[in-house]
């Protein structure tokens, strides 16, 4: 399952990998199910999307500023990817991170998505492995002049019903993320 938005995004989006009833079915990542729902909805309330609602693959939704995809690129059994299938899909995250020029900022949607970043990052931007714990909110810079590793808690309806991850919550987090990057420039340093 390819990618999905703006190919001059300054943010990408990172999930695990498509949903057997979502992503596997329409043909695009986080679309036609619950997490896209609510993902989709916070990217529109926060100005990343035209739209607020991700139903299909030719429904009009356009990101702006924002490049989506996943960790892993099939609908793993279970429904849950498996470290071994991270690392097999590893080279796709690569060149996705590599054709994003533009990039400042990177979302992991949960700890799957934290660590296969961590892992592709040092072969994309050199230096070691990040170290940092994966949580809501956390910041991890990825060495000077390269994106900020942001981390969400996972869209999915086992968060959103209990309310570990709210709507108000993950609207906060990408205005955060954007003032981020809208204050430093390319090189990392604090814009005049």
């Amino acid at each position: 399952m390819p990618g999905f938005g703006d190919p001059s995004a300054r943010l990408m989006a990172v999930g695990l990998a498509p949903a057997a009833h979502g992503s596997n079915r329409t043909g695009r990542v986080f679309t036609g199910d619950r997490s896209a729902a609510f993902l989709v909805r916070a990217f529109h309330a926060a100005g990343y999307a035209n739209q607020p609602t991700s139903t299909r693959r030719n429904d009009g939704l356009r990101y702006r500023d924002l490049y989506l995809t996943a960790a892993v690129r099939c609908a793993p059994p279970g429904n849950r990817p498996t470290p071994d299938e991270r690392a097999n899909c590893a080279p796709f995250l690569e060149r996705e991170l590599r054709a994003l020029s533009e990039l400042r900022a990177i979302l992991a949607l949960g700890g799957f998505a934290w660590d296969a970043i961590r892992e592709v990052a040092p072969k994309v931007y050199g230096g070691e492995r990040p170290a940092g714990a994966f949580a809501h909110g956390a910041c991890l810079p990825l060495g000077p002049g390269r994106p900020l590793l942001w981390g969400s808690y996972h869209p999915s309806p086992q968060n959103t019903n209990t309310g570990k991850l709210t709507f108000p919550m993950l609207v906060d987090l990408l205005h955060r993320i954007r003032a981020s990057y809208e204050t430093r420039g390319p090189d990392g340093a604090r814009a005049p």
